[in-house]
């Protein structure tokens, strides 16, 4: 299993109904990418971060890591906005470097502040779906708004597969490895070339041994799994609710300021 679902599966969240889980956080994704507030990611970061690591359980630092990953893209993406070489140097700040200046505006800053914390803010949503929600129960709230069933159908399988084919690149690697494959550059590559063909050749052979299977048990287009539903509270509806007119309120009020 990937780090993600281990957590999902092992979070005190799991047992929420995912009808809330699901509305909450595409409310929240909504409200902040149409705020573009700082304000407001700021606290969908905080609230995200004490449902998820307090309620829910999952370990701080494991949390931390998964969130650095997106913000280690953001800050580079950000430079081209927060840098900028001129010969007149601008209100935030300036650092001569001989007849031209590395300096920025003080727009441009808020620009680049507010495109990472909306950023942040929107990945955090996400983060808290699955991070305390099976891809079964997911993909069911997503059948109960008439997603159309190829698609679902389709994020199951490469969901199913994606763990197939991590455990045969894991024996594979494993494999190479006892041989001495990875001694160097020169054999890491040539070895990780030779994994991405035997991965592919594989992959080509499990999805028509998928189709057989499914043929010979009467696939009719729909796969069927097996889903725990947990009754809605009305005690967490009442708090989702109370929060999404908070963020709501704050939506226009950053628009009419």
């Amino acid at each position: 299993m990937i780090v993600i679902d281990k957590l999902c599966y092992n979070s005190k969240l799991m047992y929420v109904n995912a009808g809330e889980k699901f509305a909450f956080a595409l409310i929240t994704l909504c409200m902040c990418i149409i705020s573009r507030s700082i304000l407001m990611a700021v606290l969908v970061l905080i609230v995200n971060g004490i449902l998820t690591v307090g309620k829910g359980g999952i370990p701080f630092f494991r949390y931390w890591k998964l969130l650095m990953i997106p913000l280690v893209f953001l800050l580079l993406s950000t430079l081209a906005i927060l840098i900028n070489f001129s010969k007149t140097p601008l209100d935030a700040y300036a650092i001569p470097v001989g007849s031209i200046y590395i300096t920025s505006s003080w727009h441009s800053v808020y620009g680049g502040l507010q495109l990472i914390f909306t950023a942040l803010a929107s990945v955090s949503c996400l983060y808290f779906l699955s991070l305390n929600t099976p891809m079964t129960d997911i993909l069911n709230e997503l059948r109960k708004l008439h997603v159309p069933g190829l698609i679902i159908e389709l994020m199951l399988l490469i969901y199913r597969y994606i763990f197939v084919l991590l455990e045969v690149a894991g024996n594979i690697l494993t494999s190479q490895n006892s041989r001495l494959g990875n001694r160097d550059f020169k054999t890491s590559c040539k070895s990780f070339g030779g994994m991405v063909s035997v991965l592919f050749v594989r992959a080509m052979k499990k999805s028509g041994a998928l189709y057989d299977a499914m043929e010979s048990r009467c696939y009719d287009g729909t796969i069927h799994v097996l889903t725990e539903n947990y009754p809605p509270k009305a005690k967490e509806i009442a708090g989702i609710a109370c929060f999404e007119i908070l963020l709501l309120i704050l939506t226009i009020w950053s628009k009419l300021r």
